[in-house]
């Protein structure tokens, strides 16, 4: 499954908002800086969908706010 999200970096508390069928918000306190951001939204990601962290991985944007994520089943 493919999901498209959007990262809020430095935000004050970690936050997932669903918009659609497979677009999500997410709000993480990290910096992105040197992926600390990422590693925090596929944390979050695994509790969401109830994953493993390995079945998680960016297909586009590990260094934009805007990305394509796949969460392999």
């Amino acid at each position: 499954m493919f999901i498209k999200v959007k990262a809020f970096p430095y935000s004050k508390k970690q936050e997932i908002i669903k918009k659609s069928k497979d677009s999500f918000d997410i709000k993480v306190k990290s910096k992105p800086i040197q992926g600390m951001a990422n590693k925090e939204i596929i944390k979050i990601l695994a509790e969401y969908f109830k994953t493993s962290e390995n079945k998680i991985r960016f297909i586009k944007g590990w260094k934009q706010r805007n990305k394509i994520i796949e969460i392999i089943d």
